[in-house]
């Protein structure tokens, strides 16, 4: 077992034990790519064009970013990945990520699915838990004005039942087959209608463990208090609660949003006040490991490190059943693997779906990559690595 900080995250030979040399070098060329901000903001309204009036790019997309992000364009594509991982014992968690649809045939599309997900995974200990975009089977616009408290029209509360049941359907099948499913983060002008929703499904189906999960979006200064509040209700209401806890996917977003409409920003003004407030999550979580199960989406060594230093301080099996750390497929492979090999419970984010319908959320994820300049100068350093590192092995054959 790999001792301290650099030898555990520095193995490339483990991290990178799954990829080809063609791997590494679309994984290098991509992770260069996306160092670029400029570059990116250009090649997404390029692709969304490009989409738009049909050109003949999938193929390529498919290739490159499609390939080191998403497991495939349907589950049986995505089933050779999941294998894959689980020869090295990292679970996965399967995301139908088609976003940005709002039909009614587009909401039971995404039903149908996430049941069809939860089905598969009942059999498949590799699959341990599910997730779920409210917006999947919700309108954006119906859960916003929830979120202010707007009186809703009669046609808008019959959508609401039926969204209610919809999600309801998901939960019951998550309880009966034992598969626990989380619930995105979202943006903050629609999140507390979802903590709403999440908080009844918890009452719901969490009276003997974490089904429903939820997720908490740690550059959000006021997360912390809902996150004490969420464990009092549980304590006095008795069921379970299952955290999450992500450091934010719509950070610009959300400033620009609060600057146009003049309210106070919900994100912290800096990173640092971020970091500490995860880390804090993370303490309040396991000090509360008796009712909550806590999932660390985390590309950050140090609150990786830092949930490793707690789990040996309050005497918490590496292994223990409420505890996982989770990364991106395609990202921070130093962290999954290693942190595998040691004995930890980690999955990998698996999304899936349609080319054309994933690219809202490839572009997400450039654009959010590109804004983390010294990690992706951390994952081009380790690619570097392991890229000489074989070359040596051959020179020495």
């Amino acid at each position: 077992m790999d001792k301290g900080n650099e030898i555990m995250f520095n193995n490339t030979h483990k991290a990178f034990l799954t990829k080809t040399d063609w791997d590494l070098k679309r994984s290098l060329w991509l992770f260069t790519f996306m160092k670029k901000a400029g570059v990116v903001k250009v090649f997404s309204k390029l692709t969304l064009f490009a989409i738009k009036v049909h050109l003949p790019v999938k193929a390529i997309i498919k290739a490159t970013i499609f390939k080191q992000f998403c497991g495939g364009e349907n589950i049986v594509e995505t089933t050779e990945i999941v294998d894959q991982l689980k020869k090295s014992n990292i679970g996965s968690i399967l995301d139908y990520s088609v976003e940005g649809k709002e039909t009614v045939n587009d909401f039971e599309r995404t039903l149908n699915e996430v049941l069809k997900i939860i089905d598969i995974a009942k059999n498949n200990h590799a699959i341990p838990y599910t997730c779920l975009k409210l917006t999947g089977i919700i309108s954006f616009s119906l859960l916003e004005k929830l979120n202010r408290n707007e009186k809703i029209t009669t046609e808008e509360n019959e959508e609401l039942v039926i969204g209610k049941k919809r999600l309801n359907k998901i939960c019951e099948s998550a309880f009966k087959n034992n598969v626990p499913i989380y619930f995105d983060a979202e943006e903050s002008w629609i999140q507390d209608a979802i903590d709403c929703l999440a908080e009844d499904m918890m009452r719901a189906y969490n009276k003997e463990k974490a089904i429903v999960l939820t997720t908490l979006q740690m550059y959000r200064w006021d997360r912390i208090n809902y996150l004490q509040v969420l464990i009092k209700q549980a304590k006095k209401e008795h069921f379970f609660i299952g955290i999450k806890l992500v450091r934010g996917a719509y950070l610009e977003k959300e400033n620009m949003r609060a600057e146009n409409l003049g309210y106070k920003s919900p994100i912290h003004t800096n990173k640092e006040n971020t970091d500490i407030d995860f880390d804090k999550s993370i303490t309040l979580c396991l000090e509360n490991i008796d009712i909550i199960t806590l999932c660390a989406g985390t590309h950050n060594e140090e609150s990786t490190m830092y949930l490793i230093t707690e789990l040996k301080r309050l005497g918490i099996a590496n292994n223990h059943p409420h505890v996982y750390f989770s990364q991106l497929y395609g990202m921070s492979d130093h962290i999954s693997f290693n942190l595998a090999a040691n004995g930890y419970n980690i999955t990998k984010y698996l999304p899936y779906g349609p080319v054309k319908s994933v690219i809202p959320y490839l572009i997400r994820r450039a654009n959010e990559n590109t804004a983390i300049a010294g990690q992706m100068s951390r994952e081009l350093n380790l690619l570097k690595e392991e890229k000489n590192r074989r070359k040596e092995q051959k020179l020495l054959k």
